[in-house]
């Protein structure tokens, strides 16, 4: 028995990241972490090294990765020279929902020491939906 989903259907959960939804605004900031929020206030301020505005534009939308491309991907654009603003050895990257306190998604980046004044540069990753299995 065949398994399908409707590309449109896998992108209007990945567009949320770029243009929100019922009661979840869209991603509007993005911060590297010294350990893995589970939390808004973790990811915002508990855990933050450096932080950065999103805007729709840093969003894009695409054929994943996976065999036949029937699989999407949003991809988060790279941000470059993030003001530092506590010392730490950065671990995760969150997307956040400033304006209804919200963690949006959370994931691992390579183990870096941050240094207070310094900038970071952080390449662009991608979050990807896989077709059902």
């Amino acid at each position: 028995m065949a398994k399908r989903s409707l590309a449109a259907m896998m992108d209007k959960y990945l567009d949320g990241f770029k243009t929100g939804g019922a009661a979840v605004g869209p991603a509007n900031k993005m911060v590297v972490c010294s350990a893995e929020p589970t939390t808004f206030t973790e990811g915002n301020a508990t855990f933050a090294l450096a932080d950065v505005a999103m805007a729709g534009a840093d969003f894009t939308i695409a054929a994943g990765d996976g065999a036949g491309n029937v699989a999407r991907k949003v991809t988060m654009a790279a941000k470059n020279a993030v003001p530092v603003d506590t010392s730490g050895t950065a671990t995760h990257v969150a997307l956040l929902d400033t304006a209804n306190s919200l963690l949006l998604l959370v994931t691992t980046c390579t183990s870096q020491a941050l240094t207070s004044g310094n900038t970071v540069n952080i390449p662009a990753w991608k979050l990807e939906v896989a077709a059902p299995t």
